[in-house]
């Protein structure tokens, strides 16, 4: 059996051609559902209905008003449908709006389309043929050019079964929406219910969304549950793209929303108020578009005021197309491929529109050729859009490049792992990296080990936590130790090492170093702080802690804290002292430990916490009670 397929149908065209009556006739749902809609027998604001199609598909059903005064609604209606019906009133033939509509259409690149010719039951078959033909001519550069024509009348019925098997058929060809991305909602309506709340609006774009759902509300940027959800007009525990959706918002006041919000999968989305696009401007359009130039910037159902920063040229001159940054007034959430509209500021009127390349781009300088490279490889197709992303990241995990995207999980995994047989990323535990930054991270860690070798042969390497903090920060723990796993170096407790490499002193360094533990080992658990010691000694501060790192990577140090290291023999004496304190007694006081090694606070006190630290004791309050005490003898020395 068949999976039943959802698709968004919506119309388009001049006011009084007839599309809300023939909405009716398909439907059976009358779409203006304002008063004052039905008493001046126009449409002002989106009417919605649900088709149910002989093939067992569904659609639901957008209807747009078609006056010049009310395009902003249009326009935020029209965006998320898969195929459209342009009507035209056989008597009047392409009017105005027509025409405006047909090239909103064409620059969303609305994927299929239906001219259907209404109220044939009152013009002549001689003219509805000449009309048929102005139309043809009309759309003869459009999407619609092969478009298939319906000749209908909403009154008599005539032509509206054929209306209806062309869309069955025309709708065979949609592709299905993207069910594997993130939940993607743009609000066309809101309002409140009685005893329920807040109900939002909206066409499914993207994902999917069920009763319980966590989703994301942008703006207000809030983080709200799903209550309830319906499905053109009937309750239904899951909702999918493609589907016309009514969404019941847990506690989130009607205030807060507004027409062009959405409603997302959270941490997916974010909104942005400044994005590097494609620009069309009609071969129509009045004048020439200059940099900076405001314009009305419509996209989903969003529509704000955007400064046009023109990249590589002064101005951009009708039917010209160009990279631009658009910088707007406030902020949206926009992805990369979104389509947009760009009406003129003053009067206004649809001048162009394009396509979103990078929805969160770093200000640009003008007339810079590498500049123009970059967005040129971003809008040049996903996989180039995914490898610059991760050049600009350094590297990032699914969930981060599924953001910047708005592309699927698994769409984005495709792409990563075709890129990664080309050669050009690489997985790092759960990061992705370009392979060039691989290579140069791979290198740099054998030079700065090779480097520590050489400026502290004494030292038993690099400290791992040193290397680590000369990659970048975002760079995971688990991936940096992938990394390191690639190169011949080896890693021994908390140092990283060429492979085979042991300190060698010389005669001179080997005397300091006996000094150093005739010191401690004369300290016993008395022990003075690195401080101390560095003034006791006459060291430089970059000798002694080389010596340290020696002394403590070979056992004869132990190292308590940064500050407080102990001869190992004293430490020994210390764990045994600990052992058999707890032999008879439930508790420990730091009092108590100092006084039975005779030792002062501070080195009591970092001895007590390095035995916390192996779990030997456990802090309650201000005693230590025995957690995993070692058995008597059978305790190792910790090594670095």
């Amino acid at each position: 059996m068949a999976t039943q397929r959802n698709i968004i149908i919506g119309t388009a065209g001049h006011v009084d051609h007839g599309k809300s009556a023939l909405i009716k006739i398909l439907t059976g749902t009358q779409t203006d559902r304002l008063k004052e809609e039905q008493q001046r027998g126009i449409s002002i604001d989106l009417g919605f209905a649900s088709f149910d199609l002989p093939n067992g598909d569904h659609a639901g059903v957008i209807d747009v008003p078609g006056h010049e005064k009310f395009i902003n609604n249009m326009l935020a209606g029209i965006g998320g449908i898969d195929l459209v019906l342009l009507v035209v009133d056989c008597n009047e033939g392409v009017m105005p709006q027509t025409h405006e509509h047909l090239q909103i259409l064409n620059l969303l690149q609305i994927p299929r389309g239906i001219i259907v010719m209404t109220k044939v039951d009152l013009a002549d078959p001689d003219w509805i043929d000449i009309v048929e033909e102005e139309i043809r001519d009309e759309v003869a550069e459009t999407f619609l050019a092969k478009a298939p024509v319906c000749r209908v009348s909403s009154i008599t019925g005539e032509g509206i079964p054929q209306l209806i098997d062309t869309i069955v058929a025309t709708a065979a060809d949609i592709p299905q929406r993207d069910s594997d991305g993130p939940m993607r909602l743009p609000i066309d309506r809101h309002f409140s219910v009685a005893g329920f709340g807040t109900v939002v609006t909206g066409t499914l774009l993207t994902g999917q969304v069920e009763v319980g759902d966590t989703v994301e509300v942008l703006p207000p940027g809030e983080t709200v549950r799903i209550r309830d959800v319906q499905v053109h007009g009937k309750k239904q525990p899951l909702a999918l793209c493609g589907q016309r959706v009514a969404l019941n918002l847990a506690g989130l006041e009607r205030d807060l929303l507004q027409r062009g919000c959405v409603i997302g999968t959270p941490g997916i989305f974010e909104q942005t108020s400044r994005l590097d696009a494609r620009l069309t401007l009609l071969a129509d359009a009045p004048r020439p578009i200059k940099f900076r130039d405001p314009v009305h910037f419509h996209l989903g159902t969003a529509r704000v005021v955007g400064l046009v920063a023109l990249l590589d040229r002064d101005q951009l001159e009708p039917g010209e197309s160009a990279l631009v940054q658009i910088h707007l007034d406030r902020p949206l959430v926009a992805h990369r491929q979104d389509r947009f509209i760009i009406r003129s500021y003053s009067p206004v009127t649809t001048i162009g529109g394009g396509l979103v390349i990078d929805p969160a781009p770093e200000k640009h300088k003008r007339f810079r050729p590498e500049v123009m490279k970059a967005i040129e490889e971003l809008e040049s197709g996903e996989s180039s859009f995914l490898l610059q992303k991760l050049t600009e990241l350094q590297c990032a995990r699914v969930k981060e490049l599924e953001q910047l995207s708005g592309m699927g999980r698994e769409r984005i995994t495709n792409h990563l792992e075709a890129l990664q047989k080309e050669g050009k990323v690489q997985l790092l535990a759960d990061q992705w990296l370009p392979s060039p930054l691989v290579r140069a991270f791979h290198n740099q860690l054998i030079e700065r080990v090779a480097l520590g070798h050489e400026q502290n042969p004494l030292l038993p390497g690099t400290l791992h936590a040193t290397l680590k903090s000369r990659l970048p920060r975002q760079l995971s723990a688990k991936a940096f130790d992938q990394l390191l796993s690639t190169t011949d170096l080896q890693r021994v407790g908390e140092w990283v090492q060429k492979g085979g490499f042991v300190p060698q002193p010389s005669p001179e360094q080997q005397q300091q170093l006996s000094r150093i533990e005739a010191e401690y080992r004369n300290a016993g658990v008395q022990a003075k702080g690195r401080r101390e010691m560095l003034d006791k000694l006459g060291l430089a501060e970059e000798a002694l802690e080389e010596y340290l790192g020696y002394l403590f990577f070979n056992g004869v140090l132990i190292k308590l804290s940064e500050d407080t290291f102990f001869h190992r023999d004293s430490y020994h004496v210390a764990v045994t002292k600990l052992i058999d304190h707890f032999a008879s007694h439930q508790s420990l006081t730091l009092g108590e430990y100092r006084d039975l090694l005779g030792s002062a606070r501070k080195p009591v006190q970092a001895l007590l916490e390095h035995f916390d630290d192996l779990k030997y004791t456990m802090r309650k309050g201000d005693t230590r009670e025995a957690w995993k005490l070692p058995e008597p003898g059978a305790f190792s020395t910790p090594k670095g």
